[in-house]
C-alpha cells in the first residue's frame, strides 16, 4: 500500500478539500444509506427486534464506518470507504427469522474473525496482485453500469425529476464540470419539494444509544449465518472493493484493510454490526475524477463520507426514517450521474490491451447482468468467468516496456520518446 506523504500534515488536509470533494463525500454516504438501510430495518423486523435494537444496530455499523474510513483515509492517504454489506443485509431478512438475537450475534461475531484471518494471511493480498488491470477495470465497469442504468428505470417513473436532473448535469458539465453532481442533487431535491415528492416526516431527534447484547455461539448459527455473511462480504464487497481501486490507480494492500473491518466487526458486534467491509459503489464515487481532478487529494473525499458517517451514528434511529423517506428516483439518479465518469473510465481501461479485450468484455457483460448463483453476486462470477476466459484462450502478448520502439505502433513510439525527454 502507498506510503503517506510526509508533507501531509492536518493543514495539508484542509487545503486539499474543496467542494467536489465534499459533494463527493456526501453523495458516497447518501449512496450507501438510502439504498440499503430498508433492508437493515427489514431484517431487523423480520428478526422480531425492538426499534431501540434497530437503532442500535446502525449506530453499530455507522461508527464503525466512520472510524474504519478515517483511520484508513488518514493514514494512507487513499479514498479508503468502509461500509456495511448490503448483500448480507439482505441475506439477512431470510435467515435470521426463528434464530435467537444473541445466537446471531455470535455468528456476526465468526464472520468478524474471518474477515480479520483473511486480513492477517496474505491470500487476498496475491489475488489482488494477479488480477489483470484490463479485468479490474471491466469489473469496475460492470458493477457501476447495473447502478447507472437504474436511472432509466426511475425516469420511467418520474420522468421530469430525471430530467432535470440529468439536463442540469449536462449544462454544469459544460460550463463548471466540478459542480455537475451537486447542481443535479440541487435540481432534484429542489423539484422533489416543489412537487411534493419531498415529504419528511415530523421526527425527534435524540441521540441514538447503543444496546448491547450478550453473544452465544451455535455451530448451525455460525453456518447459516455467519460463514455465508463472510463470502458475501468477500465476493461482493472486498474484491470488487479492491478492483475499483486498482482499477482508479490505487494500488492498496488489503492486509490493513481486512484486519481493521475484521476487527472493528468483531468489537461491534454485541451492538448489533453484522459486518464491516470495503466500499465498492460507495468508493467508485469518491475514486473517480468528479471527486478531484487530482488523484492524490481524493481521500478528502472518503474523508468527508466518513465524517458523515460518524454524525449519522449520532442519530441514528432518528436519521433512519428520514432516509427511508427520500424519493428513490432522485437517490438513483444522482448516484447514476455521479458514477458516469468511473463508467467510462472503466470501460476505457478494460479495452487497452488488445489480447484482453474478450476476458474484460465477458467480466463486464457478467458483472452487469446481476446474475447470481449459490447466493454469490455477479461481481465474483464476473471476475472469475474473466480470468477463465483468460486462461483459456491465447490472446495477444501483453507489450511490456522493455520491447524495442520498433515493435510498437507509432502513437507508442511518440508517448515513449515524450516520457523520455520530460525525464531529462
Amino acid at each position: 500500500m502507498s506510503k503517506p506523504s510526509s508533507t501531509a500534515r492536518p493543514l495539508q488536509v484542509w487545503r486539499d478539500l474543496n467542494l467536489s470533494t465534499l459533494t463527493a463525500g456526501f453523495v458516497a454516504m447518501l449512496t450507501g444509506y438510502s439504498s440499503s438501510v430498508v433492508l437493515m430495518v427489514q431484517a431487523g423486523q423480520a428478526a422480531g427486534l425492538s426499534n431501540a435494537q434497530i437503532a442500535s444496530w446502525i449506530w453499530a455499523l455507522s461508527i464503525g464506518m466512520a472510524i474504519c474510513t478515517l483511520l484508513l483515509s488518514l493514514r494512507y492517504r487513499l479514498p479508503l470507504v468502509v461500509v456495511w454489506s448490503t448483500p448480507g443485509a439482505a441475506l439477512l431478512i431470510t435467515s435470521l427469522p426463528g434464530v435467537s438475537y444473541s445466537d446471531a450475534i455470535g455468528a456476526f461475531i465468526f464472520c468478524g474473525l474471518l474477515l480479520l484471518l483473511s486480513g492477517i494471511s496474505s491470500t487476498v493480498a496475491r489475488l489482488m496482485r494477479w488480477l489483470p488491470a484490463s479485468l479490474a477495470a471491466a469489473l469496475l465497469a460492470g458493477i457501476l453500469f447495473r447502478i447507472g442504468s437504474q436511472i432509466l428505470q426511475a425516469a420511467q417513473e418520474q420522468i421530469g425529476l430525471v430530467l432535470v436532473m440529468f439536463v442540469s448535469y449536462l449544462l454544469a458539465k459544460r460550463w463548471a464540470p466540478r459542480y455537475a453532481v451537486l447542481l443535479a442533487l440541487f435540481c432534484g431535491t429542489l423539484i422533489a419539494w416543489v412537487t411534493g415528492m419531498l415529504d419528511l416526516p415530523e421526527v425527534q431527534w435524540q441521540i441514538t444509544l447503543p444496546e448491547w447484547t450478550t453473544p452465544s455461539f451455535s455451530l448451525s448459527a455460525m453456518i447459516s449465518i455467519g460463514l455465508p455473511l463472510y463470502i458475501v462480504a468477500m465476493t461482493s464487497q472486498n474484491l470488487p472493493g479492491l478492483a475499483i481501486l486498482k482499477s482508479d490507480g490505487y494500488e492498496v494492500d488489503p492486509a490493513p484493510i481486512l484486519s481493521l473491518t475484521g476487527l472493528m466487526s468483531v468489537l461491534l458486534a454485541p451492538f448489533g454490526s453484522h459486518g464491516l467491509n470495503l466500499a465498492a459503489i460507495s468508493a467508485a464515487v469518491c475514486t473517480g475524477h468528479e471527486a478531484h481532478p487530482d488523484p492524490a487529494k481524493r481521500y478528502t473525499a472518503a474523508l468527508c463520507c466518513g465524517a458523515l458517517f460518524g454524525a449519522i451514528a449520532l442519530f441514528a434511529g432518528t436519521l433512519t426514517v428520514l432516509f427511508m423517506a427520500l424519493p428513490q428516483a432522485l437517490v438513483i439518479s444522482i448516484a447514476a450521474l455521479a458514477l458516469l465518469g468511473s463508467i467510462a473510465s472503466g470501460l476505457a481501461k478494460a479495452m487497452e490491451s488488445p489480447g484482453e479485450r474478450e476476458a474484460a468484455l465477458i467480466a463486464f457483460m457478467v458483472a452487469a447482468s446481476g446474475f447470481t448463483l449459490f447466493s454469490i453476486g455477479s461481481a465474483f462470477w464476473g471476475l472469475v468467468a474473466g480470468a477463465a476466459t483468460l486462461l483459456l484462450l491465447p490472446g495477444t502478448p501483453r507489450q511490456t516496456p522493455e520491447q524495442p520502439l520498433q515493435n510498437l505502433p507509432q502513437p507508442a513510439i511518440d508517448a515513449e520518446l515524450a516520457g523520455e525527454q520530460k525525464q531529462q
